[in-house]
């Protein structure tokens, strides 16, 4: 896998031919579950994919799918949710990025672009959209990622439209 910043990203898919132009995968990765949204064929709009139970002996499972998907949804890139905290390093950002060595280290996905969105707040804000709902706990927690990665797929898309209508203007 290969890490590009995030503005050379949506600059670099942008600037693809139409016929090399493919969609962005958002991740929510947590300890148990990796949530998956995925963007439309113009990248515009984020919209819910499922969740992949998440376990160290199931990584090149994952990795599999993540192919699969790669082949079926025309992917060219992910956007993995990282929690940014200036202040102290995050548990839960050493653990994203323990995620993302693993499926590197399979072999599987060699030269499939990810890069690190910010994904302060994503969860929290879908489980509070879902609280009044009742939900068995299960239900709720994989609805939860769904929304988490359309939450960081989708203001990556926003941001990345916002600063190239910036860069044309100027």
């Amino acid at each position: 896998m290969q890490y590009v910043k995030c503005v050379n990203f949506f600059q670099d898919l942008l600037k693809a031919k139409a016929l090399e132009r493919g969609r962005l995968l958002g991740l929510d990765v947590g300890d148990k579950y990796v949530g998956l949204a995925v963007s439309d064929l113009d990248n515009k709009i984020a919209t819910p994919l499922s969740v992949l139970i998440r376990k160290k002996t199931n990584i090149d499972l994952m990795a599999s799918d993540f192919q699969i998907l790669i082949s079926e949804l025309s992917l060219v890139g992910f956007i993995v949710g990282y929690p940014f905290d200036r202040r102290q390093r995050a548990p839960d950002a050493v653990q994203v990025k323990l995620f993302i060595d693993d499926l590197s280290k399979t072999g599987k996905l060699d030269g499939v672009k990810y890069t690190f969105w910010n994904e302060c707040f994503t969860s929290k804000n879908a489980d509070l959209l879902l609280k009044p709902l009742n939900l068995h706990p299960i239900v709720s927690k994989t609805i939860v990622d769904k929304f988490a990665a359309i939450q960081i797929l989708q203001t990556y898309l926003d941001y990345g439209k916002k600063n190239v209508k910036l860069e044309t203007a100027g």
